[in-house]
């Protein structure tokens, strides 16, 4: 005879293969069996914030804690749905009500620390992950988080210790080496960082935000855009000093060069992902994008060259300065692609396409003053894909 353990067993199994949808059908018929069932409510919830159904998932929770309030679980799966929904307060009551009835349960420590991480609250965020390892002192997401709080807090020395600490604990998880890069682009080598982004990416391509950060390390490479982010760390609305440009010629040429770097370091990027992807030892590791994007942006450059070699072989201005425009496309297109958001991806990939149309309508039309601004926007876009980057992906 079938129990009502049995659904309950499926769902969990089915939760931690990721399949929600599958879960959430079996609880339904569950429940449609067993209305009162505290546990099928908890795990409904889990479901349905897993499917991003933030609403019903909170009116499930809160039925399961309504049920059974004297009760650890239901607080703590509503703690975890109000995480997901973006609502700390709420997260922080729930699980603490949690540990009051089982406070040695180190994942509702974990929880609590993903509250306070969410607030911004380093300090309590550190004392519920330290709470949580000294009862579970090998749990590689309570070390990351203890990785993460220290280096808000500021101090390099624990940072990057938890953080490489995690990565021994769990070599095969990407939140533990994304934290490692966390901890190495701020305290250490931006190349280091970039190598744990890339290896996230490897473990989970779905981590939008390690592309984001890959794209910070593989700026902070640069000793000039080093610099110059530390000076705009200093000034909030730095991005005002723009308007100087025309008083202070020399800026120009800084920002010029800049650019130029940059571009030069995408090329460079895609050189080495195209030699991975083509590598006996490491061509399974980059299938797919990343692979198709390096070989797009070589191809970039190979026509633009020729372009710019006929232009000038053949007296033809206008050809020339596209051939230049089509190698300046490289950058729109790393940035677009390093992009974790998939709507701001579709934006940059959007205008570096419209670039494109902007280099074949100066060929068609012979006018070299359109490929030249389409020139001066692709290199540009090194600044103008920061604003989008930053609006668009969610925080982590």
């Amino acid at each position: 005879m079938v129990t009502a353990a049995d659904p309950i067993e499926r769902a969990r199994t089915l939760l931690r293969l990721r399949r929600p949808a599958d879960a959430e059908r079996e609880l339904r018929g569950l429940l449609a069996q067993e209305p009162q069932h505290t546990v099928g409510h908890a795990l409904l919830s889990l479901a349905l914030i897993e499917q991003r159904r933030a609403d019903e998932a909170v009116q499930e929770a809160q039925e399961s804690v309504r049920l059974a309030p004297d009760q650890w679980l239901p607080h703590y799966a509503a703690a975890q749905v109000y995480n997901r929904a973006r609502r700390p307060d709420d997260a922080v009551t729930a699980v603490r009500a949690a540990l009051e009835l089982s406070p040695e349960y180190a994942p509702a420590w974990e929880v609590l620390a993903r509250a306070h991480l969410s607030k911004a609250e380093w300090q309590p965020m550190l004392d519920a992950a330290l709470r949580g390892l000294s009862i579970e002192p090998e749990d590689c997401d309570l070390v990351s988080l203890v990785s993460l709080a220290y280096l808000n807090l500021g101090d390099p020395g624990q940072a990057r210790a938890a953080a490489a600490h995690a990565v021994r604990i769990d070599p095969e998880s990407p939140t533990a080496h994304f934290v490692y890069g966390r901890a190495e682009l701020r305290f250490g080598d931006p190349r280091r960082a970039a190598e744990s982004f890339r290896e996230v990416l490897r473990l989970d391509p779905g981590f939008g935000a390690a592309r984001d950060w890959l794209v910070r390390a593989l700026k902070e490479r640069n000793p000039v855009y080093r610099r110059l982010s530390r000076l705009r760390g200093r000034f909030p609305q730095g991005w005002r000093l723009i308007f100087l440009l025309p008083v202070i010629p020399p800026v120009i040429a800084v920002f010029v060069i800049l650019a130029l770097l940059h571009w030069v370091a995408w090329v460079a990027e895609a050189w080495s992902m195209l030699r991975l992807a083509r590598g006996r030892a490491t061509r399974l590791l980059f299938e797919g994008a990343e692979a198709r994007v390096a070989v797009a942006c070589l191809g970039l450059v190979a026509a633009g060259a020729v372009l710019l070699g006929l232009g000038i072989g053949l007296g033809q201005e206008a050809l020339g300065v596209a051939g230049a425009s089509v190698m300046a496309l490289v950058t729109p297109v790393q940035e677009a692609a390093h992009t974790g958001s998939p709507r701001g991806r579709a934006i940059l990939y959007g205008w570096a396409g419209l670039l494109g149309v902007a280099v074949v309508v100066s060929v068609l039309v012979a006018e070299p003053g359109v490929a030249l601004l389409a020139l001066y926007a692709s290199i540009a876009t090194v600044w103008l894909a920061t604003p989008v980057r930053g609006r668009l992906t969610p925080a982590v």
